[in-house]
């Protein structure tokens, strides 16, 4: 029952979440157009969320950059340049940092959603659901340090990256081997994917459409030609407004 049940959660789970996550936000972004924003509330309690929004996109940028690195990175790449157990020393102290700076981001907008009743009026349940998920998931992420320090080895940091690696290469790791691992990594594991299967349904769509583009934009905004204006006899009289 143990091992069906890890089979379940850490070789099928993952491609469910995956499919939806895709597929879903395809199929949103083509049928219901409209819905495709961040429904911002900035015009309420503007102090508290310009604190909370800066230094949880912060974080959550680094968090996932980080992720996405340390777990797809294969380990005969990384060590070329640092061992295994630098690597999770690295991973720490980073993720630590970060984690704790979304941390406070997050704390601060969901106690704004949730404890201003003109901000709860306005807000979905899943609006409050994700900000929950997310909350939950940063305790979980932050939990996981003390538990990495049991193990400096960095035997527990293999034994994710080969899952991740696994799962995106499409050669899912044998899920005995996760049954090892204590339950803050497996709970924190699952609710990662479970974000991925709620992303389409809430706002995070909205990352999909993140700006990257601005970035490269030029450095002025042209908002009308210079081109001198065709002014008419009659214009110039102040009979007819100019062309």
């Amino acid at each position: 029952m143990r091992d069906a049940l890890f089979n379940i959660l850490f070789v099928w789970y993952p491609y469910v979440c995956l499919t939806v996550f895709l597929v879903a936000s395809l199929i949103r972004f083509d049928r219901d157009p409209y819905s495709w924003k961040a429904s911002s509330s900035q015009i309420l309690r503007k102090r508290q969320l310009r604190w909370g929004s800066n230094l949880f996109h912060l974080g959550i940028l680094f968090l996932l950059f980080g992720h996405t690195v340390g777990l797809l990175t294969p380990t005969p790449v990384y060590t070329l340049l640092i061992s295994v157990e630098q690597k999770q020393m690295i991973a720490m102290a980073a993720g630590g940092i970060a984690g704790t700076v979304c941390f406070i981001g997050l704390t601060l907008l969901l106690h704004r959603r949730l404890f201003d009743p003109r901000i709860r009026a306005t807000s979905t349940r899943m609006d409050v659901a994700v900000l929950l998920i997310l909350w939950v998931q940063l305790c979980l992420g932050l939990l996981t340090i003390p538990f990495s320090r049991a193990h400096p080895d960095g035997s527990v940091m293999l034994v994710l990256s080969h899952w991740a690696q696994g799962i995106v290469t499409l050669h899912p790791l044998d899920a005995r081997e996760m049954q090892e691992l204590a339950w803050p990594y497996l709970v924190h594991l699952v609710l990662g994917m479970t974000i991925f299967l709620v992303f389409p349904f809430s706002r995070l769509v909205h990352i999909w459409s993140a700006p990257v583009w601005y970035l490269a934009r030029p450095g002025y905004q042209v908002v009308r030609s210079r081109k001198p204006i065709a002014r008419t006899p009659r214009a110039q009289a102040g009979l007819e407004p100019a062309e």
